[in-house]
């Protein structure tokens, strides 16, 4: 079990609250780490795996993405230990809002991660009474439909266009293996074909598929809406078991479903020239440091999954308007944000000899150093 204590640093947490309510058997924990530059907002999860380690390594991820992005909000995240599957995951969820209701919305707002729908959202905001303790609802509640948009996808292929460029990779007919095909994975791989890419890697938790001449993204993408995860198994000649599409032969590897997927020895067997993170912590701090020594670029994921954060930005606002914000604005200001991001974070790696997750990680904390030592959080 993880010492609550033993994960404060000089950024935070600055405060770990877990609650439970034992008639629903509800038990939950919020992690808010830093809201130097605005109130913690993140994703809440929901999964029987969740742990308070877990939850404030994400909301570490949520400081620095947040700042990396420029946008003025707190890293925070939270968890809910359940099956999201469970007949009572309403009853659930209203228990862990009203536990958590000295810190929704003032300190905290509650988002979508793994487990959660955009009608748990409305759930929420019906539990608290309170348009604003969530974000994530339907569109006909006024929310911003991140999944049926994509926007976490389209960024990671914005970003990768870029990172690219600055590498002097062409996007056009460059190969381009995604891990995952869920709502990250299937948006990016539709953005990287629309710009021009090869996608000859895709997975499921049922396999994955590869082929070096190039996957079909509609059609594969129309098959996994008829078949779920299982339409990986109805391509027997091109099938491979889950994992080994980290290392087939491509320019851009895009791992967009767990963390902690590459690791030490995986990275030795990487034949990508750049890695994209399209999921949260995906790469191990060794891993990091094999893949620069081997000339691979990696695009840290608080820079290239950023697209959720800047729609997520227009959702806040949108909680207190009476008005949707426009689609394209958003699709933009993703797209612009996070190009000017990745050259800006691979540069400095370049310039500082550095890898770009340190280089990223170093620019974030200057902002929020900057805000901490303003509302007079650092030591005179």
């Amino acid at each position: 079990m993880t010492d609550a204590l033993s994960l404060v640093d000089d950024w935070g947490p600055e405060k770990i609250v877990v609650v439970s309510h034992r008639r629903t058997g509800m038990k939950g924990v919020l992690v808010i780490d830093n809201t130097a530059r605005g109130v913690g907002k993140g994703g809440t999860r929901m999964s029987p795996t969740v742990s308070v380690g877990e939850v404030a390594r994400l909301a570490r991820v949520m400081t620095w993405k947040w700042a990396g992005v420029d946008l003025f909000y707190g890293g925070a995240k939270a968890g809910i230990v359940a099956d999201p599957a469970s007949p009572d995951k309403e009853a659930i969820l209203r228990a862990f809002a009203r536990a958590l209701s000295n810190e929704v919305p003032r300190e905290y707002v509650m988002g979508l991660d793994m487990g959660l729908t955009e009608n748990d959202a409305a759930i929420i905001q019906d539990e608290l009474g309170d348009r604003g303790a969530a974000v994530g609802t339907p569109d006909h509640l006024g929310g911003v439909a991140y999944d049926k948009l994509g926007v976490t996808g389209y960024g990671v292929a914005e970003a990768a266009d870029e990172a690219a460029r600055f590498l002097q990779l062409p996007l056009g007919g460059a190969r381009v293996a995604i891990q995952g095909f869920g709502a990250v994975g299937h948006a990016a791989a539709l953005r990287f074909a629309e710009l021009g890419a090869t996608v000859v890697a895709v997975s499921t938790a049922r396999g994955a598929l590869h082929d070096p001449t190039g996957l079909d993204v509609h059609a594969l993408l129309a098959e996994r809406e008829e078949h779920g995860d299982d339409f990986v198994s109805h391509h027997q000649g091109l099938l491979m078991p889950p994992g080994q599409e980290l290392t087939v032969d491509c320019d851009i590897l895009v791992p967009a479903a767990l963390q902690d997927v590459i690791d030490d020895a995986t990275a030795q067997r990487i034949k990508a020239r750049l890695v994209v993170e399209g999921a949260n912590l995906p790469t191990s701090p060794l891993a990091q440091s094999i893949l620069a020594e081997r000339g691979i670029a990696v695009l840290p994921d608080f820079v290239a999954n950023a697209g959720g954060v800047v729609a997520a930005a227009f959702a806040m606002d949108a909680r207190h308007s009476g008005f949707r914000p426009e689609t394209s604005t958003i699709f933009q200001t993703i797209s612009e944000r996070l190009r000017a991001n990745a050259v800006t974070v691979l540069e400095e790696a370049q310039n500082r000899a550095t890898t770009p997750h340190i280089a990223g990680r170093t620019l974030a904390e200057e902002r929020v150093r900057a805000a901490m030592r303003s509302r007079g959080r650092l030591p005179a």
